[in-house]
């Protein structure tokens, strides 16, 4: 099934790679407390290994100057009158309040002094955040993606990285869904249509060469 899966794609033209640019950032999407602790309703059984991926991926970027950006869905008030028609849909958005103790990075992974961190009230990193601005103003052009959930907030974020004009680089095993099954359909989907999946191991030598040059001015 798989193979005649892949095989129908490639033939109608999907699956091609775009590749990375010049300028790389890595974009880390809510990877906090309301995921990784086994108390929160919205707990990912396989949060763990993909939150030290991202602290990998997060350790890579900084010793080669490349920018890390953090985002955490977040609300200061209630998310019915911020979101209310997502939370009407995720009544587990209640996690992201400020007050929850779930709202928080976590220990494993989490913003560091130079890192930018972005705040959001729904899943892509991009809506309403103006980080595709800030972004193009530090000349990024590739945009190495990890985070939570597969399905949700990394493919929304992934999509509007492409929509904006960045080339979306998915790292599988920085990723983590809520079962395997939406985990790799929204991999093999991504991949085939608007970014590359690739292994840790390829991001972390990506990012390891890396030499930033002066952004375009």
């Amino acid at each position: 099934m798989a193979g005649r899966l892949a095989g129908d794609y490639a033939a109608a033209g999907f699956g091609r790679r775009v590749g990375w640019g010049e300028r790389p950032a890595v974009l880390l999407v809510d990877a906090v407390r309301a995921y990784a602790d086994p108390g929160s309703r919205l707990w990912l059984e396989t949060a763990g290994a993909a939150l030290a991926a991202m602290a990998a991926l997060a350790s890579a970027a900084r010793a080669a100057g490349v920018p890390v950006v953090f985002t955490a869905v977040h609300y200061d008030g209630d998310p019915a009158a911020d979101a209310p028609h997502f939370h009407r849909k995720v009544p587990g958005l209640d996690a992201f309040r400020a007050d929850s103790p779930y709202a928080d990075f976590t220990d494993v992974c989490r913003p560091e002094k130079g890192d930018l961190l972005v705040r959001k009230h729904y899943p892509s990193a991009f809506f309403g955040t103006g980080l595709d601005r800030e972004l193009s103003e530090l000349g990024v052009d590739t945009v190495v993606v990890g985070g939570f959930s597969t399905s949700g907030c990394v493919r929304a974020s992934t999509l509007d990285a492409l929509q904006y004009g960045f080339r979306p680089q998915v790292v599988r095993e920085a990723a983590a869904d809520r079962d395997a099954e939406p985990h790799e359909a929204n991999l093999f989907d991504l991949d085939s249509k608007y970014a590359d999946v690739i292994a840790l191991d390829d991001a972390l030598a990506r990012l390891s060469a890396h030499n930033p040059g002066p952004a375009p001015g």
